[in-house]
């Protein structure tokens, strides 16, 4: 089991969680998502490697942006 952690700056309420939730979990081989919304933290379980341009464009699917 991989986790891969990432930061989700733009969000402000329950819809944008579950937004980016349902967006990154599409990508194959992910197992769970964790959105805490006053953070902006994203842990994403998996059970391969996932790829940053992957994650990058489902968090872009969800109109969010990966923080820098």
């Amino acid at each position: 089991m991989n986790t891969t952690t990432v930061t989700v700056s733009g969000m402000t309420c329950g819809h944008c969680v579950s937004s980016v939730r349902e967006e990154i979990s599409e990508i194959p081989g992910v197992t769970g998502v964790e959105v805490d919304l006053a953070s902006g933290r994203v842990d994403i379980e998996s059970n391969t490697a996932l790829d940053s341009a992957a994650i990058a464009a489902a968090v872009d699917e969800a109109g969010y942006k990966i923080a820098d």
